[in-house]
């Protein structure tokens, strides 16, 4: 038997925080590709110390989806499941590039395959992408067309700006859309100044966070000058400096999403069957750079 665990950081005060990671994960459970498929999280419940017990499978595929490796990744969710012999070095990554590590559970009699974070996997170049199509109605979305790729960015963790540039590279070199570009919210370049950095008329704004909440649907949007009061909404595509910007949300909630999921999974060994093949078909997604 084999089950998957998807990891989430949840909200205390977001209530629709874990909504994205329950919509994937009954995307996947649909699939059939696991006999069991759980749902844990830091902020709320099931918490990642009681998911390992909940589960029957000898064979445990755990998938963060958070953006970067760091603090979460590295240091807090090994610890709440308790992985025996867990290192980060055991990921050998230079910030974007964690494959998986399979490790005992010492209290559970299981192999957990820990799996590195959705964010950095090359399959979430393609959501990025997909969220430009579904945010603008066009699945040709490209020419005449700029692309901001926006990340929270922190000193405290070079690994988060590490892997908003990986994906925008990988974009860049599709030669798919006029523009793009890397945007943060905590350091320059910043969102704030979007027309800035875009001579583009339309731009697409893609924030890669894993759900919208208080940075994606009230800091993002005012900072841009969508609007002066998040509390009045914005317009889809909305004009700032005269130019149009076409704003996705939060990337974590397109539904190819589950695809990165079931990618991560598959490279740590899991058998997918026409896992993938299904996912594609529900959610209508498709792989943009032929990975």
């Amino acid at each position: 038997m084999q089950a998957l665990v998807i990891v989430a950081h949840g909200s205390h005060l977001n209530p629709g925080s874990a909504q994205p990671t329950y919509d994937h994960a009954d995307t996947i459970r649909d699939t059939g590709a696991f006999d069991e498929v759980r749902e844990a999280f830091w902020k709320e419940e099931p918490h990642f110390r009681e998911v390992i017990r909940t589960v029957e499978s000898d064979e445990v595929f755990v998938v963060p989806l958070f953006i970067s490796e760091g603090y979460f990744t590295e240091q807090v969710i090994p610890r709440e499941l308790r992985l025996e012999g867990w290192d980060p070095d055991l990921w050998d990554s230079d910030g974007t590039d964690a494959s998986d590590v399979s490790l005992a559970v010492g209290d559970a009699e299981k192999v957990v395959h820990y799996c590195g974070p959705v964010g950095t996997h090359d399959a979430m170049t393609d959501v990025i992408v997909q969220r430009a199509e579904t945010v603008t109605g066009d699945s040709d979305v490209g020419e005449g067309f700029g692309l901001a790729v926006v990340g929270h960015g922190t000193e405290r963790n070079e690994n988060s700006a590490k892997a908003i540039e990986y994906h925008t590279e990988r974009i860049r070199d599709l030669d798919r859309f006029d523009e793009v570009e890397a945007l943060y919210m905590d350091e320059e370049p910043e969102i704030d100044d979007v027309t800035d950095y875009t001579d583009a008329k339309d731009i697409v704004v893609v924030p890669l966070f894993v759900a919208d909440g208080f940075h994606t649907q009230e800091d993002i949007p005012e900072d841009m000058g969508l609007t002066d009061d998040f509390r009045e909404g914005w317009d889809i595509p909305g004009e700032v400096d005269g130019q149009r910007i076409w704003y996705a949300g939060a990337v974590g909630t397109e539904a190819f999403m589950a695809d990165v999921i079931l990618e991560r999974a598959a490279d740590a060994g899991a058998e997918l069957g026409d896992a993938l093949e299904q996912v594609q078909a529900r959610t209508g997604g498709t792989p943009a750079t032929g990975d």
